[in-house]
């Protein structure tokens, strides 16, 4: 039979650009901006079929336990239920999935690892009719010991999360519950420790952060008479998705077609599947579309969140503040099944040291398993935790050696050629000196801004803000400073690629190029970018953005500040391989006519073909008249390899990325509360192909790196591992009242292997946004503070 793709309401159509320049290096408004602001943006939850059902999903409501039975007899009764199912249900033998690693059920397997797991699913003819009737599935859990911690989960006799592990970190890691460790060793730390003339180490803690996108995980799925799906969803990468649900559904590939729907941003949560196996296994059961869309309390449990960590470092240094030697470990709680916990413990071990010039290492971090929520992609991706903690130690160092922390770090830099603890060399400009000499020379913000020539204070300038708790009293102000050092792209020998399919034809008389990827926009701005360099390497003024679908190449993630560089060079190369289809057309029907065609170089520009002197040799249209380019295209960046499971040396990373912050906050020291004046910051971006999207992703990133800082963190029980806080009312994020001014300083220094000499930008600012603020408030108390996020009663001695 053949297939038949019906089209729900909100389904992504072509968005159109026309501007007569509008190439890269300009600021280029967003196609989506205009709708998104007026409410007009068709979200992922905005989907709508006609005869659609509502899907509903049960959680485990214990962290640890076997299943007893499930008695599903009342839940089928209830009028308007289509389906209940449960694991026994699922239609093919592959019944778990995960990225890297299968070791997430589809629906728990008499066995529930986490809280909130899912158990059930529902699909009713109304949302609240799905809901009541989850709640009446009975379910008898017998409750098992719990692993919370490393001490649990390393403990001779601890439950093993997973028993009888067969996957490829399984050989070489000390415990079963250990999901992956990467220990790098280089040079000889014990004698360099003796050159040291002090020495300083501490122990960190960061909190369990979450993405708190806005959007909460949605998607409507539709059953085609080719026994196939099609699914609308708000993803950051498609085709991985689609490699994982279609072998649990027991479909080839090719009757599983995906497109992205409006994504309500992402971070890393929805880099690992949700709903998106769970309303197509009730679409193809009941033969009828079916959405579902998490509330927030279900959001919270329905993705992953940052790992939380515990650090230990040690560094040395002479009296002239030359570091000697750095040791560290790194325990990353993974939660109870890996997504991308491999990946974050190497990037959290190679780039441990941060950005300086440390010769002699012994680092060694690990990944736990444990009955803790699963952890996995966040912006920042295991650097976020190391930065914290090196940052740190930067300041305690410079401290005991009297010498300012700023000049301490410039002293210690690393640059262009310097060895990384891994062996790789970098080899594109590292300017680590110059943004910190940037961000402190930039003037400071007034201080006692609450003062105001009239009566009384200005008490929004104040910690505490409106709630009106001080008038000035016990306030201090400190200045705190750090840097930091990202990857770019996938690293570890990863078939990293992007693709991108171009086509090119004459429409009303115009050339109009269309551009086609897979790649998932979730706020960054790629679809603006992606018409900048077709208007670039085309020269034509309309640029239509395909919506994203599986019916193309995999564009790889929406991650790792990969996108610009990779799909962005996809379409580059794409694009410069249709210009030169063109000019061979040019070629053939114009060639005899002007000897430039066969030697000058052309170019493509305003609609025109012009030599490099500005003579115009043809229009555009009049080449291609009838005929269409239409051209895909992969692109991969230079290739990686894995790091050494014992030394951990290898080039494992393809680009590096470094951003700096300077932190300016106020305390009141009597209360426990801050407020963040001014986090100035500065950053190498290679080259801003839109600066207008530079700076916004940059003050993001920065205002993420403010929340785990001063607010941010999920609140697990120890005793019962469970979630304490799973709602935006007990889980704060900045707002606007607590977001200060964010001046941004972007160098551009070109990275000669990267398309247009780019690089990727927007994780950087998470890293150093977090250990800046952390300085400023132990300038303004005297605190260690080694735990983020800082809280009211850290600050007053009252925990």
């Amino acid at each position: 039979m053949a297939n038949t793709r019906t089209t729900p309401a909100g389904t992504p159509t072509n968005v159109t650009q026309k501007h007569n320049k509008g190439g890269i290096g300009e600021s280029t408004l967003r196609p989506d901006g205009t709708l998104k602001v007026t409410g007009e943006f068709a979200y992922s939850s905005d989907m709508w079929h006609e005869d659609m059902l509502w899907g509903q999903t049960l959680r485990s409501t214990v962290a640890h336990a076997e299943i007893a039975s499930i008695d599903i007899s009342e839940a089928l009764a209830m009028p308007g239920v289509y389906s209940v199912l449960t694991y026994d249900d699922l239609p093919a033998e592959m019944k778990n999935y995960g990225l890297e690693i299968q070791d997430t059920p589809v629906l728990a397997n008499g066995r529930v690892r986490h809280h909130g797991e899912p158990v059930a699913l529902v699909a009713a003819d109304h949302p609240e009719t799905a809901r009541r009737a989850a709640a009446k599935i009975k379910i008898d859990y017998r409750e098992l010991p719990l692993v919370t911690d490393e001490a649990s989960a390393l403990a001779p006799d601890a439950p093993l999360i997973h028993e009888g592990r067969d996957d490829h970190h399984s050989g070489h890691v000390p415990h079963p519950n250990i999901v992956h460790r990467q220990p790098i060793i280089r040079g000889n730390v014990e004698e360099a420790r003796k050159r040291a003339d002090v020495i300083v180490e501490g122990e960190y803690t960061f909190g369990m952060q979450d993405q708190a996108f806005l959007g909460p995980e949605s998607g409507l799925a539709v059953p085609s008479e080719d026994g196939g799906v099609d699914l609308y969803v708000a993803t950051q990468w498609l085709h991985s998705d689609l490699q994982q649900i279609a072998p649990v559904l027991g479909l080839p590939p090719e009757k599983v077609r995906m497109t992205l729907s409006g994504v309500g941003g992402a971070f890393g949560g929805r880099e690992d599947i949700s709903m998106q196996i769970h309303a197509c296994l009730l679409a193809l059961a009941t033969n009828k579309p079916v959405k579902i869309v998490y509330n927030r309390f279900e959001s919270f449990f329905g993705h992953v969140h940052r790992h939380p960590a515990k650090l230990w470092y040690e560094h040395g240094a002479t009296k002239d503040g030359k570091i000697t030697h750095m040791k560290c470990k790194i325990v990353l709680d993974g939660g109870a099944y890996a997504s991308a916990s491999p990946a974050v413990v190497g990037n959290a071990s190679s780039l441990s040291v941060g950005p300086y010039v440390i010769d002699d290492v012994d680092i060694e971090a690990i990944a736990l398993y444990t009955n803790n929520p699963p952890c996995g992609a966040m912006r920042g991706f295991g650097a976020v935790q190391a930065c914290f903690a090196y940052e740190a130690q930067m300041d305690k160092l410079a401290a005991k050696l009297g010498m300012d922390p700023v000049e301490f770090r410039q002293l210690n830099a690393m640059e262009m050629g310097t060895i990384m603890p891994t062996g790789q060399v970098v080899d594109s400009p590292a300017p680590v000196a110059e943004l910190l000499r940037r961000v402190k020379a930039r003037p400071l913000p007034p201080e006692r801004q609450w003062e105001t020539a009239g009566e009384g204070a200005d008490v929004r300038a104040l910690p505490g803000g409106l709630s009106n708790t001080t008038h000035g009293e016990g306030v201090v102000r400190g200045v705190g400073y750090a840097v930091g050092i990202k990857n770019v792209g996938f690293s570890e020998g990863f078939d990293d690629y992007s693709t991108a399919r171009v086509r090119l034809e004459v429409i009303n008389g115009e050339p109009v190029a269309m551009v086609h990827t897979a790649m998932a926009e979730v706020g960054q701005g790629g679809v603006t970018v992606h018409a900048q360099i077709a208007r670039t390497e085309l020269g034509v003024t309309q640029v239509t953005i395909h919506p994203a679908d599986t019916q193309v190449g995999s564009a790889g993630s929406t991650s790792a500040s990969r996108q610009t560089y990779m799909t962005g060079g996809a379409v580059k190369n794409t694009c410069e391989a249709v210009r030169e289809a063109l000019l061979e057309i040019g070629r053939r029907k114009n060639g005899s006519y002007h000897p430039a065609w066969a030697h000058a170089e052309l170019l493509l520009e305003g609609g025109k073909v012009v030599t490099d002197a500005g003579e115009v040799l043809a229009d555009i249209a009049d080449i291609l008249e009838d005929e269409a380019i239409d051209l895909e295209l992969e692109f991969r960046h230079r290739p990686t390899v894995a790091f050494d499971l014992k030394t951990g040396q290898g080039d494992g990373h393809v680009q590096y990325t470094f951003a700096a912050h300077r932190a300016v906050v106020e305390v009141d020291t009597e209360l426990g509360l801050v407020k963040v004046v001014e986090l100035a910051t500065a950053q190498d971006v290679g080259k801003a192909l839109n600066m207008l999207s530079v700076v916004g992703q940059i003050q993001g990133g920065t205002t993420q790196g403010l929340g785990v800082a001063v607010m941010e963190e999920i609140i697990v029980d120890p005793k019962t591992a469970k979630v304490r806080n799973p709602s935006f009312t007990d889980y704060l994020i900045p707002t606007i009242l607590d977001t200060p001014t964010i001046p941004v300083d972007v160098l551009e220094l070109a990275d000669p292997n990267a398309p247009y000499g780019l690089r990727g930008l927007g994780e950087a600012p998470t890293l150093s946004s977090t250990p800046a603020v952390l300085a400023a408030i132990r300038a303004a108390t005297g605190l260690e503070l080694n735990k983020t996020p800082i809280r009211p009663e850290a600050l007053t001695g009252t925990l």
